[in-house]
C-alpha cells in the first residue's frame, strides 16, 4: 500500500567495465549535484548496483548524468523503480 510520505527510488544495474575504474567514486561526485539519497557499490558477479532516492525528476536527472558521464565504461544499464518509504539519508559508496 502506498503511502503519502513514500519516495520515489530507483534501482540500477550496471554491466560493462564498470569495476576497478573510480566508477563508483565518480557516482557519488555526480551524486553531490542532485538531492538523493542512497548508494553504488560493487556486486560479485562484476556489476555495480546503484540505489537512489527523492524526487522522480532528481533520480531519473541523476541517472542520465551517470549515463552521458560515464557512458565509456557502462555497456548495459537494468532499471527498475517505485515507490516506498524512505531508507537512506545521504549517498555513499557501500564496500
Amino acid at each position: 500500500m502506498e503511502n503519502e510520505d513514500d519516495v520515489f527510488f530507483l534501482a540500477a544495474y550496471f554491466t560493462g567495465h564498470v569495476q576497478g575504474v573510480g566508477f563508483r567514486y565518480s557516482v557519488v561526485q555526480i551524486a553531490k549535484g542532485y538531492e538523493v539519497t542512497g548508494f553504488v557499490k560493487n556486486l560479485a558477479d562484476g556489476r555495480v548496483e546503484l540505489e537512489a532516492e527523492g524526487q522522480e525528476s532528481e533520480c531519473l536527472q541523476f541517472l542520465a548524468a551517470i549515463q552521458d558521464d560515464l557512458d565509456a565504461y557502462i555497456r548495459k544499464t537494468e532499471t527498475s523503480e517505485g515507490k516506498r518509504p524512505r531508507k537512506w539519508d545521504l549517498f555513499k559508496i557501500f564496500m
